[in-house]
């Protein structure tokens, strides 16, 4: 029986703010993953109005839909600390990304920030800066520091994270002459480190 090949997944990242909304785009096929685009949905000179701000993070998750095409949308979950209005106001950044989500018809998937964290850097509590350097490695890329701030990694994180989270790997493993095919579930950061030992150092 011939194995058929792994299906090409899109996934879109998004952190939603209510100043600053990051997101980043993976394209990924099996075990491997490469980053499409990133950026942010830039909301500071937006500065009193909250429902204009909420209108833009829809406009602008609707058409990164329509142009990447994702097969998923992942999302950190709002933080919930003590400032209630502020929560509120992350609840509501978060809902119409997934209202323009919903609309095309994409899947949701939602993370907790220390799940996000944990999944990237094996902490919970990890800092910013060592979420974005652990995504560069994981990507093999410099993220453009002085261009975007770190709201940008953390929308790349947050897709990686799914990766991490839900990808089955097609791995080559020779037996009885022939070619087979198991799969391995990456659940956690430390099973990604030990099928991807290069990528990780």
């Amino acid at each position: 029986m011939i194995e058929k090949e792994p299906r090409e997944r899109i996934i879109l990242g998004i952190d939603p703010g209510t100043s600053i909304t990051g997101y980043g785009i993976l394209q990924c096929l099996g075990n491997k993953m490469a980053l499409m685009n990133y950026g942010i949905i830039d909301l500071r000179k937006i500065e009193t109005d909250h429902p204009l701000k909420l209108k833009r993070i829809f406009e602008r998750t609707t058409s990164l839909i329509d142009e990447f095409h994702p097969d998923e949308l992942a999302i950190e979950a709002p933080f919930f600390g003590k400032n209630v209005q502020s929560m509120l106001k992350l609840g509501r950044a978060q809902g119409v990304a997934m209202a323009a989500a919903l609309q095309r018809e994409v899947p949701i998937v939602e993370y907790a920030p220390k799940k996000v964290k944990m999944a990237i850097t094996g902490n919970g509590n990890a800092s910013k800066e060592q979420v974005s350097a652990m995504i560069e490695r994981l990507l093999n890329f410099k993220f453009d520091h002085e261009k975007f701030p770190l709201d940008a990694s953390d929308g790349i994180a947050v897709a990686v994270c799914h990766f991490l989270q839900n990808n089955t790997a097609r791995v080559e493993a020779s037996g009885a002459g022939k070619n087979k095919v198991r799969s391995a579930k990456y659940g956690s950061w430390e099973s990604f480190v030990a099928n991807n030992p290069k990528r990780a150092k």
